[in-house]
């Protein structure tokens, strides 16, 4: 399996490169696509990143992931909401335009930052051609700081969403993201890892283990697309 690489042209002249994990054309999902996005920390080329979207290319999923601009431009401070808005809304457009076909089988999402501003992007614009969203480790509230909540746009976005979340995440366990949960409709999925942290990653040192604990996720995320896709 390989990526393909394509240039997002960003405002003033910038740009961004995203990573095109391209299902087997005669597979049951190919006409469906995911965008993520990483999370604050590591970008598209991290193991975590990589691996999903390799697995979820495997599982007949088109998978798209992108640096924002801090990222590609190797800086370490995340840049500011605005400019990661419009940075996740030019890749949604060129991976329309490039891979997906059309908005009905397009899904965003991401790892934790990343599927945060995919949210908030779909928040602000009720047109926006997409079929739901996908968010790994939705960090409900900074570590520590469950006061500070980023949950009060969630009811806007008024798509199909599907949480995956660990049971020791700190930054925002399933129970304390429940009643964001309730207050959105439709319902969105809320799938739980048991024992995961914010990576999903279990207290077992075992990489069998782990990767079985992945590979549920995987499976999870493919299902729950094409149920959606389906039922429309």
């Amino acid at each position: 399996m390989s990526s393909e690489e394509i240039t997002v042209q960003l405002d003033a002249g910038k740009a961004v490169t995203a990573l095109v994990y391209r299902a087997e054309s005669d597979s049951k999902n190919a006409r469906v696509t995911l965008i993520l996005g990483h999370g604050a920390g590591a970008g598209q080329r991290s193991s975590f990143m990589v691996a999903f979207a390799r697995a979820l290319e495997a599982l007949g999923v088109d998978a798209v992931t992108f640096d924002f601009p801090y990222m590609q431009e190797k800086r370490r401070v995340p840049d500011r909401g605005p400019i990661l808005e419009s940075c996740y809304r030019k890749v949604i457009s060129s991976v329309a335009t490039n891979v997906a076909g059309h908005g009905e089988r397009l899904f965003i999402g991401g790892k934790s930052m990343g599927g945060r501003i995919a949210t908030q992007v779909a928040a602000a614009d009720p047109q926006l051609a997409i079929a739901g969203l996908v968010l790994l480790g939705y960090p409900l509230h900074p570590p520590g700081a469950p006061d500070k909540r980023r949950d009060q746009h969630l009811p806007a976005i008024a798509r199909p969403v599907l949480f995956v979340q660990g049971s020791r995440d700190t930054f925002g366990t399933p129970e304390e993201l429940e009643p964001a949960v309730s207050a959105m409709r439709p319902t969105p999925t809320l799938h739980v890892v048991a024992n995961g942290d914010h990576s999903f990653k279990v207290r077992e040192k075992d990489s069998k283990a782990q990767q079985e604990v992945y590979s549920d996720i995987q499976r999870v995320i493919t299902t729950w697309m094409t149920s959606i896709v389906k039922g429309r």
